[in-house]
């Protein structure tokens, strides 16, 4: 049996993947072990998670592979110094001793970290970023588009894959980067850049995108291909320690928000402003692309790929015929892409994606799990009353609960890999509620109010409720609520009648399609609510003993943990947790 270890660290998002004869056994991101959101350390555990799940030890590997190329990153870093030099004097002391001592010897720290003495090859950023977008798509051949802040050099990339071959043919290069332009008003908005992205997009709908003229006249400069300049004068993140220069900050009026004010309307307006810019961007790139690469189908990766209204528009107008979106588009995946580019095109071996066939990332459920009698020890030992029931049983009363209006904490199987919480680590609520969105947003998640949330719905149903003709099993695509079911499903409809769309089936999560199937049998609606299992500035909760603090901690009604039911109704007043 072959097996290759995928690794991506250092910058943002720390993951570990494992294959077996090109099978994907696990894919785990180092955040959900340290409690630390968007983890950069080296992935100690989520690389012991993915052996423990492959029954391996570090002996059996064949190839350890890591996701980019430092030295190249590296020579970047250099470059951009000198360039700007004396500018930027405060950061080159900051980011280079850090470098020396530990980034550009991942191959040592692998070694060392591992005890690992077998081949360690080395993948370039957007190619591993590409691998992940069409080595686990449902296609034969595809277009391939690759965007985010930077690689190496590179912040966006095409190509094309076929079978299992794969190229890139034509980049961008830094400092030119549609996702750090759209970091950088994440940054003037006064959200955290790389993780407050999905709020700009979230209050873009507020407002009106009354800054295009400005953003294109001054900032940017787009051209058909979809290729495009940025003016340095008015950003700060080649050298600086800020995203914005004082030039951006006197073009739009004032200094950065300070985290802690109000968002004001003109806030609004700017976020509407650059995801319009954005959708522009990206549809002159992706139409150019089809005019160069002979395939209708597409696939996406990197950050700005989790884009999900961008997405809806690519899909919806930009001339494609099929969509794959990697489901962890940013760093995260390239732990899973630069696997594949060993296994597939280092190492010549096929892909078996016959016609039709769903796609291999097996709905994105790589991560662990829990067995019952984990489950159950853990809960005597914190003393809280559960009811252990059979799966009908547990279904029924999960649903009833549900249709009275009660928020529910759901733990199943293995968990999700990426951002998105997709039915095993979730949070889920009746959609027919008005008073919803607040209600988890102030009691449960403890973040802001504009924050949408998505519903989750069985595939055969999603073109009732929505503009949507076929699957959306990642939650990556935003699409218009049918205009007769806008009254029937307030919680999970946006300020713009949008939704960001979840389908299930039955093969790939039985169990929540079941839930669904009962709710929808209950009330009519064959959609839930579904947000993920944590709070404000949190990963996604990994084991049984973090669901059941997060369920402690907020004011989530019940918590649903494999065949076990918790009522917090039932838990003793006071209760501490213990471990």
């Amino acid at each position: 049996m072959s097996r290759i270890l995928g690794v991506s660290a250092f910058y943002h998002d720390s993951a570990a993947c494992l294959l077996q004869d090109g099978n994907i056994v696990a894919a785990v991101q180092e955040e959900r072990f340290s409690r630390i959101k968007h983890d950069s350390s080296f992935p100690a555990r989520a690389i012991a998670a993915c052996l423990k799940i492959g029954e391996c030890r570090v002996s059996d590997l064949d190839y350890v592979v890591f996701y980019e190329k430092p030295f190249i990153k590296f020579e970047r870093l250099l470059m951009s110094y000198l360039r700007r030099c004396p500018h930027g004097i405060r950061s080159y002391l900051k980011a280079i001793p850090v470098w020396m001592k530990e980034k550009l010897w991942i191959k040592e720290i692998l070694r060392r970290e591992l005890d690992y003495q077998g081949e360690i090859l080395f993948a370039e950023h957007h190619e591993s970023h590409a691998a992940s977008a069409f080595y686990p798509s449902p296609f034969q051949q595809a277009a391939i588009l690759t965007v985010d802040g930077v690689g190496e050099w590179t912040t966006a990339a095409y190509g094309w894959g076929s079978e299992n071959e794969l190229q890139l043919i034509s980049e961008i290069c830094f400092p030119d980067s549609l996702g750090l332009l759209y970091s950088t008003f994440t940054y003037y908005l006064g959200f955290e850049v790389n993780s407050g992205e999905y709020k700009l997009m979230g209050l873009a709908p507020y407002g009106s995108p009354i800054f295009v003229d400005t953003i294109k006249k001054e900032l940017i400069e787009i051209y058909e291909d979809g290729s495009f300049k940025l003016n340095p004068r008015y950003f700060n993140f080649e050298t600086g320690l800020t995203m914005a220069s004082d030039a951006f900050a006197e073009l739009f009026g004032g200094p950065a928000r300070n985290p802690f004010d109000p968002l004001t309307r003109k806030h609004q307006d700017l976020a509407a402003s650059v995801q319009r810019v954005t959708e522009e961007v990206l549809l002159k790139a992706v139409r150019h692309l089809l005019r160069e690469v002979p395939h209708k189908n597409l696939c996406l990766a990197g950050g700005v790929a989790l884009n999900s209204v961008a997405n809806g528009r690519i899909l919806n107008e930009a001339g494609i015929e099929q969509l794959w979106i990697q489901p962890a588009a940013g760093d995260a995946g390239g732990a899973l892409g630069c696997a594949l580019l060993i296994w597939h095109r280092f190492q010549g071996r096929p892909r078996d994606r016959a016609p039709g066939r769903e796609d291999g990332q097996q709905g994105s459920l790589l991560g662990t799990s829990y067995t019952r009698e984990q489950v159950r020890e853990f809960l005597k030992s914190q003393r809280a009353p559960f009811h252990e029931l059979d799966t009908a049983a547990l279904i029924q009363r999960t649903a009833a609960a549900l249709a009275e209006g009660r928020i529910a904490g759901w733990f199943q199987g293995r968990m999700e890999f990426g951002p998105r919480a997709l039915g095993s680590r979730s949070i889920l609520a009746d959609p027919r509620c008005a008073d919803m969105q607040d209600r988890i947003n102030r009691r449960v998640k403890f973040r802001e109010s504009f924050r949408p949330f998505a519903p989750v719905i069985l595939e055969e149903r999603s073109a009732e409720y929505f503009s949507l003709d076929r699957p959306s099993p990642y939650m990556l695509l935003v699409q218009r609520v049918a205009p007769a079911k806008l009254h029937l499903i307030p919680a999970v409809t946006h300020v713009d009648g949008s939704a960001r769309i979840q389908t299930v089936n039955q093969r790939q999560n039985e169990r929540l399609y079941s839930l669904i199937q009962e709710f929808d049998r209950r009330t009519n609606v064959p959609l839930l609510v579904n947000t993920s299992f944590n709070i404000k500035g949190e990963p996604i909760v990994e084991s049984p003993e973090q669901a059941f603090q997060c369920f402690m901690r907020t004011d989530m009604d019940i918590l649903v943990i494999g065949n076990v039911f918790l009522d917090k109704k039932e838990q003793p007043t006071g209760l501490k947790l213990i471990w």
